[in-house]
């Protein structure tokens, strides 16, 4: 059986990255269009916040407490604002990894509100699914077709596949390894 070809592998991350940008904006665009259903202090944030102290314990508790709560607006205005900022950036191919990682940082932050990583209940939720494809996107190169990242590295010339050279040596006429 042969193997697809390169090309054909950077097609199809080109459009996992493409649905994980989608995924992000899908989930961010209601948040700024839709303000008042989301922001403090009567929004799903607020409401996202209660149910999550009420899950978590220790020092995740403490933050959402101490920090997030008193600073709820501060903290929506950078969930919905992160959320755009990764879809757009997934999506357009340009700073990808980057775009991923912030996808990561806050499906990482959803699933410890939801009860914490250690728990397996919080893995079977969209909030996993959501880190995973950000997961992907951060260690595959899924933007160097469709994407500006690709661009810019096909005008580097690093995009160029590597040829093997065969080099031919003489044979061996003794021992290879060194006396003592």
């Amino acid at each position: 059986m042969k193997l697809p070809s390169a090309t054909t592998y950077a097609f199809w991350l080109a459009i996992f990255r493409l649905y994980t940008g989608a995924f992000w904006l899908m989930h961010g665009i209601p948040k700024w269009t839709q303000s008042a259903t989301f922001m403090p202090p009567s929004g799903l944030m607020t409401q996202f916040l209660n149910e999550a102290i009420t899950n978590t314990t220790g020092p995740y508790q403490a933050f959402l407490t101490n920090i997030v709560l008193p600073n709820s607006w501060l903290f929506a205005e950078m969930v919905r604002t992160g959320e755009i900022v990764a879809g757009l950036l997934l999506f357009l191919g340009l700073f990808s990894r980057w775009g991923a990682v912030i996808g990561v940082l806050l499906s990482l932050n959803y699933l410890s509100a939801n009860g914490g990583l250690a728990h397996l209940r919080v893995w079977d939720t969209i909030n996993s699914a959501a880190f995973v494809l950000s997961l992907m996107n951060v260690v595959l190169p899924t933007s160097l077709v469709l994407g500006i990242d690709g661009l810019f590295a096909r005008g580097k010339g690093s995009a160029k596949a590597a040829k093997a050279v065969f080099v031919e040596e003489p044979p061996m006429t003794g021992p290879t390894a060194p006396t003592a």
